[in-house]
C-alpha cells in the first residue's frame, strides 16, 4: 500500500488513461452506415481517444499540485477536437456528393458533432477514474471508471423515430399520373414505364407525429433526408443516376403534420422497412419544442 501511495499520481494517470480508452472503444461502432470506416477511420478515432484520455487523466495531478497553468492545455484539446469536427464535416460532405440518396447537411453536421462530443466524454471518464484513484485508492478509481463508462454510454445515442411518431404501412396509389401515399400527394409521374416500376417496387408509409413538437421535427428537411438516406443504405435503392423520377421522397400533409414516405428499396420487405424506420435517429439539429415557448403556454386571450 505504501508503494501505491508514493506512486499515486502515476497509478491515477494509468488508471485514467485505461478507462478513457475503454470508454472510447465502447462508443466506437461501425454499423450499416460504414462510418467510421474500417480500418483507417477507426485508427484515427482510437488515436484521438488515447490523446483525450491522456489529457483527462493528467489534469487531476496538475490540479492537485495547484499547477493551474498546466490545465490550460485543455483549451488546446478543445481546439483540436473542433478541428476534428471540421475534418469530419468536410470529408462527409465530399462523400455525400457521390451518394444516390444523400445524407444531407443536417445529418452530416450531426455526425461531426457526435464525434467531437465523444472525445469530451472520454476526457470525463479518464478524469473521474484518475481523480478517485489518486484521492482514495486505485480500486475506487476502477469502480468510478466503470460507472463513468455507463454514464458516457447513456449520452452515446439520442432518440429514435419511434419515440416521437407512430408509423403505418399504407398502399401506393396512382390516379393517372398523380402518385399518392395514402392520402398524401407525392408527385406527378409522366412516363408509363416509371409508373409501372413504382407500382411494382415502391413502398409507402405514413409517419404520424405524437405531439406538436414532433410535428415540427418531422417537418424539418434535414430529418426527412436522414430517413430516406438510412432506409436506402439498409435496403438499397431502386434507381441509378439520371433518374430523378425514381428518387425516394417525403412529403407533408400540411393539415395534419403527417409525413408520407415513398421508398424504393431493392429488397422489398414491408415489415423489415417498418422496423428500420422505428430505429432511425432523430437529429439534434431537427428537434424543436414550440410547446415550451411562453407564448404557447398562455391561456385565454
Amino acid at each position: 500500500m505504501d508503494w501505491f501511495y508514493s506512486h499515486r499520481y502515476t497509478v491515477g494517470v494509468v488508471v485514467g488513461v485505461i478507462f478513457g480508452i475503454m470508454s472510447r472503444l465502447n462508443m466506437l461502432r461501425t454499423d450499416y452506415r460504414q462510418y467510421p470506416t474500417y480500418p483507417h477511420g477507426k485508427i484515427i478515432h482510437i488515436s484521438l481517444g488515447v490523446i483525450a484520455a491522456g489529457l483527462g487523466a493528467v489534469a487531476v495531478p496538475a490540479l492537485l499540485e495547484k499547477n493551474y497553468t498546466a490545465v490550460t492545455f485543455l483549451s488546446l484539446a478543445a481546439q483540436q477536437f473542433r478541428d476534428v469536427r471540421n475534418m469530419e464535416r468536410q470529408s462527409l460532405t465530399k462523400v455525400d456528393e457521390l451518394e444516390l440518396v444523400p445524407r444531407g447537411s443536417a445529418y452530416i453536421e450531426g455526425i461531426a458533432m457526435v464525434f467531437e462530443g465523444r472525445n469530451y466524454l472520454v476526457i470525463f471518464s479518464a478524469f473521474v477514474a484518475s481523480l478517485f484513484s489518486i484521492c482514495f485508492a486505485w480500486y475506487w478509481g476502477i469502480v468510478a471508471g466503470i460507472l463513468s463508462i455507463f454514464v458516457a454510454n447513456m449520452f452515446k445515442t439520442g432518440k429514435n423515430l419511434e419515440s416521437i411518431a407512430d408509423i403505418e404501412h399504407v398502399p401506393i396509389r396512382l390516379e393517372g399520373p398523380d402518385l399518392f401515399v395514402g392520402s398524401i400527394y407525392i408527385m406527378n409521374i409522366g412516363l408509363e414505364d416509371t409508373r409501372q416500376i413504382i407500382q411494382k417496387q415502391a413502398l409507402g408509409y405514413i409517419i404520424k407525429p405524437k405531439n406538436r413538437n414532433s410535428r415540427v421535427t418531422l417537418a424539418n428537411l434535414g430529418q426527412r433526408q436522414a430517413i430516406l438516406h438510412d432506409i436506402s443504405t439498409l435496403f438499397g435503392v431502386y434507381r441509378d443516376t439520371g433518374e430523378p423520377s425514381l428518387m425516394p421522397m417525403a412529403k407533408l400533409n400540411l393539415n395534419t403534420g403527417e409525413l408520407g414516405l415513398l421508398l424504393l428499396p431493392q429488397e422489398k420487405d414491408a415489415d423489415k422497412v417498418k422496423t428500420a424506420l422505428h430505429r432511425i435517429p432523430v437529429l439534434e439539429s431537427a428537434v424543436r419544442k414550440p410547446s415550451e415557448a411562453g407564448v404557447n403556454q398562455q391561456k385565454g386571450g
